[in-house]
Formats: C-alpha cells, sequence, structure tokens
C-alpha cells in the first residue's frame, strides 16, 4: 500500500510544474475520504505573497484534511523580481502564480484583497491611508463570511513589531474583520450573497516566514529553511499574543490596537504523512520554493530524510509533547451541521473499509451520502457536495476532459472542444448532459458516441460571443483607484484568479446522480520541456504592442518608434493609426498591415516629434481591423514554474520631452536579476552593448565609454563576482563603472575599489517616493555635469527613492545625495564615486531600475551624469 500512496507526492511536485494530475492515485482517494469527513476551516491572513506561513498551511490541509486558505492582501506589485524585469502589475500576476503553485502542493486555497502593494513602508497609517482603510477592510470581511472559517490565523501582531507597515495593517485590518464579520450592520450590501459570520478563535502566528522549518518550534521562535523574506525574521508557529513592540517602562509591553486576540500555541509541523510520504515541513518547503520571483528556491528536505543534526544519540533527549490543539473546543465533525450526523458516520465507515485496490467498493456508500449531503441547506454543505460527487469520480477511475487545439481565441469565433468522460473501472456510468458554464452556446451534442465501457467520446462546438471581452485578469479590467484594484462585481472579488471557460457534466455513477466540472484547456508539449496546460483564453483578432511603457526625447529631434503587430488570426489585415496630443505631431498619420498566418508580426515605424518645451505626454496606438478597433498589446508571461498567463496592457506610450545630456557614448551593461534599464538609456541615443560572461572574462571593455552593473548583478552573476578584479582594472585604466542596487548576501561583500557595506534590513531604505533629497556637496560634479542637478529633478518620482543605504563606506568615497523618510534622520550613502586610478567608480542605490523605465526625466539628468562621471 505505501508504495502506491506515495504516487501522490510526484504527482503535487508535477502540479508544481503544470502537468497534468487528473489521475487518482489511491493516497488521494484516501486524502479526499478524509477531507470530506472533516468540516474544520482556517484561514490565515497576512499582507504579501511569501507572509504565509507555509508549514501551517500545509499541517491543517494535508494533515487535518481541513479547508485552508491564505488570504494575502495584495499580490506582491511592489516587490522586486530575481527572475525577469517584469514589475508593477506583470510581477503581480507572477506572484499570484507562484501562490497557485504553492498551493496546489501545501493543499491550501488563496484569495486576495483589492489592495496593491506599493513597496516598502514604515508605517500603517501611510498603509491605510493608501489602500482605503473600509474598501480593504470590506474585502476583508467578505472573505471571511464567504470562507466561513472556524479559526483565523493573522500573520503579524499590528505593532511596530512587524516592520513593514503593510504588515501592520495586514493584522490591524484582520482583528477588525474578526469582529465586523459577525456584524450585520457593517457592509450590508454584502449580505445579499453571504451572512454574517461569527470565527470561532483568532491568533497571531509568531515571529516570520514560514519555508519548511524543521520541527515544531517554540512560539515566535525562528523556524528553520525558507528565505527569511521581507521583514528579516523567521519562524513558522502560532505564537501567543505578544506584540513585541517596544517596551513600556515596566518591562511589559503595550497590547496590540483591536480586539483581544486567544493565546494560541506552536503547531507540530514536523509531523509525517504516510499518504504523501513527506513531513509537512518537507511539503512546506517545496511550496514554498514557487516563490522563485522572490530567491525562495531551495533544497529543502527530500523524502525520508530527518531533522538536520545526524540521527538521535544515546544522549539526545526526549521529542517535547505535542502542543495543545487549536481546535479542542470547536466541533469539527459533521454532527455541527443540521442533519450532518449520519454523513459522519456512513464516512467513517467509508474510511474504514476502503481498498486501495478497489477504490469502487466505496460507490454504495457514497451514493449513501451523497442525497444526504444535498438535503442539507448549508453553505458548507455545498461545499462539501462538490467535494463527494469528485470523490464518486474519483471511486470509478473517471476520466473526464475538455480539450482545445488552440488556447487563443477571438470574439465570435467556432471553438472545437473535445469530449472525453469515461470510467477506467468496471463502473456503470451514463452521461446526461455537457454544457458550458456562463452565456457561451454550444452546438447539441450530435457528435457523441457511446463508449462500451461507459461514458462518451465527441466533439461540443462552442460560439464565442461577438461582443466578448477580452479575458483579462478581473482586477485589471479597470485603472485602480490610488493604491487599490477597482472590482464592481461582488462574487469576483477576494478570487485568485479570473474564472475560466468550463464545461459542467451531469452523469449517472453506479446509480448515483453526480456533477462534475472541467475547465476547457489547451494541452501542449515538446520534447524539451514538459506539458504545459493552458485554459481557453480570448483575445483580440490583432495586438498591437509598444516599445516600452515610456520615451524620453533629449532633445527636440524626432525619433522612430516601432509599433509591433501581431496577427491572432490568419490574414489579418487593417490600418495602425498613432494618436498624439496637441504640440507632438506622429508621421505617417497611419500605415496599412496585412499578415499571412496565424501569429505572423509585422513593425510599423513611425516618426515621433516633440515639441521644443519640455512636455509628457501618452501616444496611443489603435488598430483598425475587420470592422473592430484594437488599442491594446499581448505581454506573455511563460515561466516554467507557474502557468502561462496572457496580459492585455493598453497600446500607450509616455512620452517625454526634456533637455538631457550624455557625454559616454557606447555603453556596456551587466543584466543582474532583471531590469529594463538597458532599453531606458537607449533613448539617450547611446549604443548599450548586454556584456556575457565571456565578455566579463576576455572582452575588450575598453571600448565602452561606461560600464553599468544592473539590479542585483553582484548577487545573481558569478562571473561577474569573478571577474571584479578585471572591472577594477577598467576602471583603473579610466573606464567609469556604475553599479546599481545590491542585497546583502553573496556578492555584497566586494563591490567596489574600496569597502562599501550593504545592510541586511529594511530600515536602511527611504519609502516615501517625494521624500526631500539634499546635496551634500553642491559642487560635487556628479550634479553640475553634464547636466545641472537641482531638486526639481526629484520631482514626479514613483514607488519609492532608494534601497539599502550602505551603513559604512571607506572614506574615499563622496556622498551626492542625502534623503530620508519623514521624521527620521538623513543618509548619505545612496550614491557613493571615488576616482580610481584614471577612471571613476560609482555605487547608487536610488531606485533607477523604477524610474527610468517610468519616464521620470530628472531620473534620467542624474543617471546621465552617473554615466558621464570622469
Amino acid at each position: 500500500m505505501k508504495s502506491s500512496l506515495a504516487v501522490l507526492a510526484a504527482l503535487v511536485l508535477a502540479n508544481a510544474t503544470c502537468a497534468p494530475a487528473q489521475p487518482a492515485p489511491a493516497a488521494d482517494i484516501a486524502l479526499s475520504l478524509r477531507k470530506l469527513n472533516e468540516t474544520g476551516t482556517v484561514l490565515m491572513i497576512a499582507a504579501h505573497p511569501d507572509d504565509e506561513r507555509t508549514n501551517v498551511l500545509t499541517y491543517f490541509a494535508r494533515g487535518r484534511y481541513m479547508r485552508t486558505g491564505y488570504l494575502s492582501l495584495t499580490r506582491g506589485e511592489g516587490g522586486q523580481n530575481l527572475i525577469g524585469s517584469e514589475q508593477g502589475a506583470a510581477l503581480g500576476m507572477i506572484r499570484t502564480q507562484e501562490l497557485l503553485a504553492a498551493r496546489r502542493i501545501d493543499g491550501a486555497e488563496q484569495f486576495f484583497s483589492r489592495a496593491i502593494d506599493f513597496g516598502f513602508t514604515k508605517t500603517a497609517a501611510e498603509t491605510m491611508e493608501k489602500w482605503g482603510h473600509d474598501r480593504v477592510l470590506s474585502d476583508v470581511v467578505w472573505v471571511i463570511r464567504r470562507y466561513r472559517p472556524d479559526v483565523i490565523i493573522l500573520g503579524f501582531s499590528g505593532t511596530p513589531a512587524d516592520g513593514h507597515g503593510q504588515h501592520q495593517a495586514s493584522a490591524i485590518l484582520g482583528k477588525e474583520a474578526f469582529e465586523a464579520a459577525a456584524d450585520p450592520a457593517k457592509f450590508p450590501e454584502q449580505l445579499k450573497f453571504v451572512q454574517p459570520w461569527k470565527t470561532k478563535k483568532i491568533v497571531y502566528a509568531g515571529g516570520f516566514g514560514g519555508g519548511g522549518g524543521r520541527g515544531p518550534a517554540a512560539a515566535g521562535a525562528p523556524g528553520a529553511g525558507g528565505r527569511a523574506g521581507r521583514g528579516g525574521r523567521g519562524g513558522n508557529a502560532p505564537a501567543p499574543n505578544t506584540p513585541n513592540a517596544n517596551p513600556l517602562a515596566d518591562g511589559s509591553f503595550p497590547p496590540p490596537p483591536g480586539p483581544p486576540i486567544a493565546p494560541a500555541n506552536p503547531v507540530a509541523t514536523a509531523g509525517f504523512s504516510p499518504f504523501l510520504g513527506y513531513t509537512f515541513d518537507q511539503l512546506a518547503s517545496i511550496s514554498r520554493s514557487q516563490h522563485r520571483s522572490q530567491g525562495f528556491g531551495n533544497i529543502g528536505q527530500g523524502p525520508g530524510r530527518g531533522p538536520a543534526g545526524g540521527p538521535p544519540g544515546a544522549n539526545t533527549p526526549p521529542p517535547p509533547p505535542p502542543p495543545p490543539d487549536l481546535f479542542t473546543d470547536i466541533d469539527h465533525s459533521w454532527s455541527r451541521v443540521p442533519g450532518g450526523s449520519q454523513v459522519g458516520t456512513l464516512l467513517s465507515q467509508a474510511v474504514r473499509e476502503y481498498d486501495v485496490e478497489h477504490p469502487e467498493k466505496l460507490l454504495p456508500l457514497l451514493g449513501q451520502v451523497r442525497p444526504l449531503i444535498a438535503a442539507i441547506n448549508d453553505p458548507l454543505a455545498k461545499v462539501k457536495l462538490a467535494e463527494a460527487d469528485e470523490l464518486i469520480a474519483k471511486c470509478a477511475g473517471m476520466w473526464a476532459e475538455a480539450q482545445i487545439r488552440q488556447a487563443e481565441v477571438v470574439p465570435g469565433a467556432k471553438v472545437p472542444v473535445a469530449l472525453s468522460i469515461y470510467p477506467r473501472l468496471n463502473v456503470p456510468v451514463t452521461v446526461q448532459s455537457v454544457q458550458p458554464e456562463g452565456v457561451w452556446t454550444a452546438a447539441p451534442l450530435t457528435t457523441f458516441q457511446p463508449r462500451s465501457e461507459g461514458g462518451v467520446t465527441g466533439t461540443l462546438e462552442l460560439t464565442v460571443p461577438a461582443n466578448q471581452p477580452y479575458s483579462y485578469p478581473y482586477w485589471l479590467e479597470k485603472p485602480t483607484s490610488g493604491e487599490r484594484y477597482v472590482v464592481e462585481n461582488q462574487m469576483l472579488a477576494g478570487l485568485p484568479e479570473s474564472p475560466v471557460e468550463q464545461v459542467r457534466i451531469k452523469l449517472t455513477v453506479a446509480g448515483t446522480p453526480i456533477e462534475i466540472v472541467r475547465n476547457i484547456e489547451n494541452h501542449s508539449s515538446d520534447r524539451a520541456e514538459v506539458e504545459r496546460i493552458r485554459p481557453l483564453t480570448v483575445v483580440p483578432p490583432v495586438s498591437v504592442n509598444m516599445p516600452g511603457p515610456s520615451v524620453i526625447f533629449p532633445s527636440a529631434a524626432s525619433h522612430q518608434i516601432s509599433v509591433r503587430v501581431h496577427a491572432n488570426i490568419a490574414g489579418a489585415e487593417g490600418t495602425v493609426r498613432l494618436e498624439a496630443p496637441a504640440g507632438w505631431k506622429a508621421l505617417p498619420a497611419s500605415q496599412t498591415f496585412k499578415t499571412g498566418a496565424l501569429g505572423e508580426e509585422r513593425e510599423l515605424g513611425f516618426d515621433i516629434t516633440p515639441p521644443a518645451a519640455e512636455s509628457t505626454a501618452k501616444v496611443r496606438a489603435v488598430a483598425s481591423v475587420g470592422g473592430r478597433e484594437v488599442s491594446v498589446g499581448m505581454f506573455t508571461l511563460d515561466y516554467p514554474h507557474i502557468s502561462v498567463e496572457v496580459l492585455f496592457p493598453p497600446s500607450e506610450l509616455r512620452v517625454v520631452r526634456a533637455d538631457i545630456k550624455v557625454t559616454s557614448k557606447n555603453i556596456g551593461y551587466i543584466m543582474g536579476a532583471g531590469d529594463e534599464v538597458p532599453e531606458a538609456i537607449r533613448n539617450l541615443g547611446v549604443q548599450v552593448t548586454m556584456l556575457s560572461e565571456a565578455d566579463l572574462v576576455k572582452g575588450n571593455l575598453s571600448q565602452y565609454d561606461a560600464i553599468v552593473a544592473g539590479v542585483r548583478a553582484y548577487n545573481v552573476r558569478p562571473d561577474l563576482r569573478a571577474n571584479h578584479a578585471r572591472l577594477m582594472e577598467y576602471v583603473n585604466n579610466g573606464g567609469t563603472f556604475v553599479v546599481q542596487y545590491q542585497s546583502a548576501g553573496a556578492g555584497s561583500e566586494n563591490i567596489g575599489p574600496y569597502k562599501i557595506t550593504i545592510p541586511n534590513g529594511n530600515g536602511f531604505r527611504v519609502t516615501v517616493e517625494d521624500s526631500p533629497v539634499a546635496f551634500p556637496h553642491v559642487d560635487s560634479r556628479l550634479l553640475q555635469y553634464p547636466n545641472r542637478i537641482t531638486s526639481k529633478d526629484f520631482e514626479g518620482w514613483v514607488q519609492e527613492r532608494a534601497l539599502l543605504f550602505p551603513t559604512e563606506w571607506d572614506p574615499k568615497y563622496e556622498t551626492v545625495l542625502s534623503a530620508a523618510d519623514p521624521g527620521e534622520k538623513p543618509m548619505e550613502g545612496g550614491t557613493l564615486w571615488t576616482h580610481y586610478g584614471k577612471g571613476v567608480y560609482v555605487f547608487t542605490n536610488y531606485v533607477w531600475f523604477r524610474q527610468l523605465p517610468a519616464g521620470v526625466p530628472g531620473a534620467y539628468r542624474i543617471f546621465a551624469n552617473l554615466l558621464s562621471a570622469k
């Protein structure tokens, strides 16, 4: 039995790479039986992707078989990206999918509010101001009322000890929502869809992190495994209500704001699941490794590995007793549900009688259970009814899929869906109907063929409505309102992603009528990768892609931009026009295009002439094709650890006219974790060459007027660290080397000719984007040449000023800029420079990787001075 049950472990891991997971091995049925017989529900609330205590989620979902959810208030849009150059909404989409990949492993569910991660902040007050306290509180209340948890676990204390202001806000809002969700006077508009819900217990999870700790941790103790994350702390177990704020005069701690929180106990997350072949900590480590955009990939502990430190010896102390159960005083059996006692009795019998080699023997018992659940008028019973139907299908060995040849379709298209619905065990099955969910129409099922063993195969032809909107992520359909998404459909609020197109299958299995739902999907693979699964996605007939988010015009000279038209249908033809505001000219006014095969692209060049005076505007591209106007591009996120996602950014280009001079004309760029700075500085009319490992080892570096190290390049490029001495030789011989923001850790110890100490902690940054900036050395050459820098150049910045100011530096460096968040001491180490031999070295942790792509003119002027330093 053990070998067959262990199959699920491999299946769970395959799921993380988007491989199919429909086959139901014996372990999956065993787990599904126990989950169906469990009515407890747990909800964890924190601020970001990576804030969840993954092993606590795993313990409750995989070990206690409970419905377990994680509400992340944001999608992590304001963080940094270690796997690509995506920022903002695109990064939020990556982190959304990473969370979903993690949940497929640890077994929990995922929810979000409409709040946007606007970057690091030091106060809950700024967070509430930008999010809108009541609006985000309503989202948390909505999730609680809809999910109906018995226990809420807060990720943070709601005090300044949490560090990040968004961490603090998540706990403050969680505590308020705990009370508000039970009050019908709060957000009464929700009561058309849900009822007030009184959660029985709320606890605070001590410590920080959640990556595969190696055993039960004491309350608030640091956990092992995984990166500490934003706050630089570890730990993974629910802890007593200790705010960890600054102590009072008597040594005690002040209580956190909001209603009191019940004390919690550590969770024994090191337990082992014989069904999965892993401990819960091991599964949590694998789950947490899906946060790859944040550098959380780790080896973890494989199957059978015990705690670190080797086998126990003669003097090894006995393990501590198991901690008290959070559900000790909470009924989580079927007896809590009116009319549910008999359900629990029958399911307990099914658990005892389950034969792993003959799951179909459970069908008579499950046939008794299903109508009992269906007769219960309770929201939990509706969830359990869907679980029961899926379990019956698994016990019959049902295969049910709805496949399409092409993932992307256009409005008005006919879409053939190949259906296969049949049992793989000797079980009588009759298919009554197959219908698409929602407003789509389908042709009659005339092409279905019955199978001798039961079930059917055939084709269902769908018609995409001519006015069908494109498949936007629902939270990106409308412009944001401040730091909050606008979602008008209440039933979408909280969902991790937009609902995908599905078919509902009504069938009878061994005499029991059930309903199951399957996604309409495209399956593809090649010899170089595993099978990838993509949902049906509605796209425009063509996409109109601009060259980037912004273009700088450093003089009044015209600049040619290329608009790329991508055909999503064969034989697409039409026109593209540029809409320019007053004072800007675009020639020609429009151009025709014609494509042949599906997927062909055409590049159309337009000359844009700016006004003589400084100006900022937007240029919009519009394609006319087949009577439809299209003003969106298409951007595909395709990473192997998450599902493929498509975004539809508006076909707009921010154009900025600003007087900017730069003397360096040939730039070498060492890309780090990923940024869009190279394309941005090309706007200055300079040539940019991306430097490879071979270039660093043996290339002719002297040909470059300046070399720039990208964001975290020293952290992620071993070849850069190995060739640091060669770059210092380049500077010594007269070159200019500009090093952007690097984080503490690997590679940060030796980034310049002299010592620079990068701190590990969030306090050494300026998070308010309009904080005043001073000039410690007003006559510094970097402030005077070739552009004279003034305070005006720090206007219009986005998200933040700078990250991780050095705490120490060699006196040979000269400081250039000084900044601080309100009420804090100014920090000067954000931009350091020195002559080294005949050349110049510059270190700068100001966030050019955000400002330059955003088209901030002052940031361009300053960066041009850094490139021109001699």
